[in-house]
């Protein structure tokens, strides 16, 4: 089903490089907007940051793949220090080609990782990439009102199990 997740965590900081390892992932396609931080912020949700220390500590390579543009990825991709793909044209295939290009890593060690069902999962779906959805960071503010809807028609595909941490996972 293109709209369904290979893993499902409550956020982007309960991945593990355990987890990772585990299912033969060495490199993850981050999505940026609450995924690791919320909308047009430009600091790292709480955990974030040593989040991406922990994944780089672990040799896990990681790009940000954004639909977003320069002035607003470019900014918090320098602050974590992570490669990025702005106008990734989520859920076409572009943005992740030219992030696996810069990872230098088959995409058959890859996962997608995003909160959104009809951007993220299903451009991992359509890449043949395995996906990962987190749940967003926050609910959108009423000014967001196209999110907000995506938000309520992506209900039926929402994962309904989702992996936890596990000390073993860490």
């Amino acid at each position: 089903m293109l709209f369904r997740a290979d893993f499902a965590f409550g956020g982007v900081t309960d991945i593990t490089p355990g987890f990772l390892k585990k299912n033969n992932i060495e490199g993850l396609l981050l999505d940026l907007d609450n995924t690791l931080t919320t909308h047009d912020n430009p600091v790292p949700a709480n955990g974030v940051g040593e989040w991406i220390r922990l994944m780089k500590e672990n040799c896990i390579k990681m790009v940000i793949v954004s639909n977003n543009h320069p002035p607003r990825v470019k900014p918090f991709a320098d602050k974590v220090g992570l490669k990025f793909v702005c106008e990734g044209k989520k859920p076409l295939s572009s943005g992740f080609n030219r992030a696996q290009k810069l990872m230098k890593l088959p995409f058959s060690k890859l996962a997608v990782v995003g909160d959104q069902i009809f951007t993220d999962v299903l451009g991992a779906n359509l890449k043949g990439i395995r996906g990962i959805f987190v749940y967003p960071i926050e609910i959108e503010a009423k000014n967001k009102r196209f999110l907000r809807f995506k938000r309520v028609i992506e209900r039926p595909f929402l994962p309904k199990l989702m992996m936890h941490k596990t000390t073993t996972d860490i």
